[in-house]
C-alpha cells in the first residue's frame, strides 16, 4: 500500500505569504512582550498527561475528547500540549523559578487538540501567550490586558475586535454563586440543551456562555455573579476597570463571560471579533490564583492570556513583503568561482543574495524574475578585468559598472534588502 503523502486532517504546511503572516504575528507578540520585561520560555510539546488532566479538569471536553494522549514505550501516559499555561506553570514549579516573584513569561509554539477543523481552528495550531506568576495586584491584570490590546493595535486589527470583561470573584463568592446558579438551572433543566444538562452536573458555569438558543433563553434570567461578590472582589474588579480606563483601553462588561474551573478567580476577558464565525475569541485570558497550588506548587497567584496565531493571521491585512534578493549572474567558470566569493561577502554584510548552482545567464535571469529580485550583478571576463561588476536594476532596467571594492556600499545606498 502506497504511503498517504498528504498532511493529516487538521494540519497544514506553512510557507510563502501565509508563513510571513504567521511569523509577523509571533515576532510582534514577542517584541511587545519583551518591551514589558517578559522573559521568553520554551516548554516541551508533550508532558505527562497528569499536567493537563489535573489543570483542565478530568471531565472537561478538552481532556475527555480532544487531547492527543498515548503511552510511550516506557508505559508513561504522555499528552501533546493542548494549551500553554499548564506547561509554563509546571516548568516554573519543577525548575524552581518561583523563589523570586513575580515572574513574567512569554511563550509561543504549536498546540494540539483533536477537534473538528474549522475556520481558524486546526488540530495542530499555534499560540502566543503571556503569564504573570506571583502578582496578586489588579495592576498585573491590567498590564496583560493592555499588552494584548497593544498587540492587536500593532497588527492593525484592534478596531475589528471588542474587549469583553467580567469578574469571577474570589473562591467564596464563586461558591455562593455556583449554588444559586445550580438551583436556578435545576428548575429549568428540561428547557436546557442536552450538552448543558450534562454540564449542570460537572461544570455548571460553562452553561452561561453556551451558544445554543435554548440555553441562552434560560440564562437570560439566571442569577448574576455580581450580586454574590464579596466587598474585596468588587473592589478588585473596580480597580481593574479604573486602571484600564486610565490607559484608554475600551471594554464591555459581560456577565456571561466565565471560566469553568475552580482555580480561576477575579478577572476574565476575551477580545472578540465577528469576522471568524461563531468562535469569535482571538485573544483570551484571566486570573488563575489557585492553579499553581493545584499543580503541587506554593500558593502563588497568576494571570495571563493566550492568542491563536492562525486566527490573528487571518485578520491581518497583508503579509510583510518577502525580501527581494540580489541575483548574481556569472559568465564562465572563473566568474562562477569569483561570484561565490562575492555572494559570501554580501551575505555576511547582511544582504539577501541568490546564486544559482547552474544555468545560462538567461536561465539565471528567469530565476531572478521568479524570486522577485531587485538587482542583478553580472560578472564576466570584462568585469573581472576591471575589478567591477555590472549592476542592473531589474525594476527600471538601468545598468552601470560598479567597482568591486565598493559593492556593498553601493547596494546599501540603493536600498537593497537585508535580512
Amino acid at each position: 500500500m502506497a504511503p498517504r503523502l498528504q498532511p493529516v486532517r487538521g494540519t497544514r504546511d506553512l510557507l510563502g505569504e501565509e508563513l510571513r503572516r504567521h511569523l509577523h504575528v509571533t515576532d510582534t507578540a514577542r517584541h511587545l512582550a519583551l518591551r514589558c520585561a517578559f522573559e521568553e520560555i520554551a516548554t516541551p510539546v508533550f508532558e505527562f498527561t497528569e499536567v493537563f488532566a489535573r489543570t483542565l479538569g478530568e471531565t472537561s471536553d478538552v481532556v475527555t475528547k480532544e487531547m492527543y494522549t498515548f503511552l510511550d514505550r516506557g508505559g508513561e501516559s504522555i499528552t501533546l500540549r493542548p494549551e500553554g499555561t499548564a506547561a509554563v506553570v509546571r516548568a516554573a514549579i519543577s525548575g524552581g523559578l518561583l523563589q523570586a516573584l513575580p515572574r513574567k513569561f512569554f511563550y509561543q509554539g504549536p498546540m494540539f487538540r483533536y477537534e473538528r477543523p474549522q475556520k481558524g481552528r486546526l488540530r495542530q495550531f499555534h499560540q502566543v501567550g503571556v503569564e504573570v506568576l506571583g502578582a496578586a495586584e489588579p495592576a498585573a491584570d491590567v498590564e496583560v490586558i493592555a499588552l494584548g490590546r497593544h498587540l492587536l493595535e500593532v497588527l492593525g486589527i484592534a478596531a475589528r475586535t471588542e474587549l469583553h470583561l467580567n469578574t469571577l470573584g474570589d473562591p467564596e463568592s464563586r461558591a455562593r454563586y455556583r449554588g444559586a446558579l445550580v438551583a436556578y438551572l435545576e428548575r429549568h433543566r428540561d428547557e436546557l440543551s442536552e450538552e448543558s444538562r450534562e454540564r449542570l452536573v460537572r461544570n455548571p458555569l460553562r452553561i452561561l456562555d453556551s451558544k445554543d438558543p435554548r440555553d441562552r433563553a434560560v440564562v437570560a434570567d439566571a442569577p448574576v455573579l455580581w450580586d454574590f461578590l464579596s466587598p474585596h472582589s468588587r473592589a478588585f474588579f473596580e480597580e481593574v476597570k479604573a486602571r484600564l480606563a486610565d490607559l484608554g483601553v475600551p471594554f464591555v462588561e459581560d456577565p456571561h463571560l466565565v471560566r469553568g474551573l475552580d482555580y480561576y478567580t477575579h478577572t476574565a476577558f476575551e477580545f472578540l471579533t465577528t469576522e471568524l464565525g461563531a468562535q469569535g475569541a482571538v485573544l483570551a485570558g484571566g486570573r488563575y490564583d489557585g492553579l499553581v497550588a493545584q499543580m503541587g506548587g506554593p500558593d502563588v497567584p497568576g494571570v495571563g492570556w493566550a492568542a491563536g496565531v492562525e486566527r490573528l493571521s487571518m485578520l491581518v491585512e497583508g503579509a510583510p513583503p518577502a525580501p527581494r534578493p540580489v541575483e548574481l549572474v556569472p559568465v564562465g567558470e572563473a566568474a562562477e568561482r569569483e561570484a561565490w566569493r562575492i555572494a559570501e561577502e554580501l551575505r555576511r554584510a547582511g544582504f539577501v543574495v541568490d546564486l544559482a548552482y547552474r544555468g545560462s545567464p538567461k536561465a539565471r535571469l528567469k530565476r531572478a524574475d521568479r524570486l522577485g529580485c531587485r538587482f542583478a550583478l553580472f560578472l564576466g571576463e570584462v568585469e573581472m578585468a576591471e575589478e567591477a561588476v555590472r549592476l542592473r536594476d531589474l525594476d527600471s532596467g538601468e545598468e552601470r559598472l560598479v567597482p568591486r571594492a565598493g559593492l556593498a556600499d553601493t547596494l546599501a545606498a540603493l536600498g537593497a534588502d537585508r535580512a
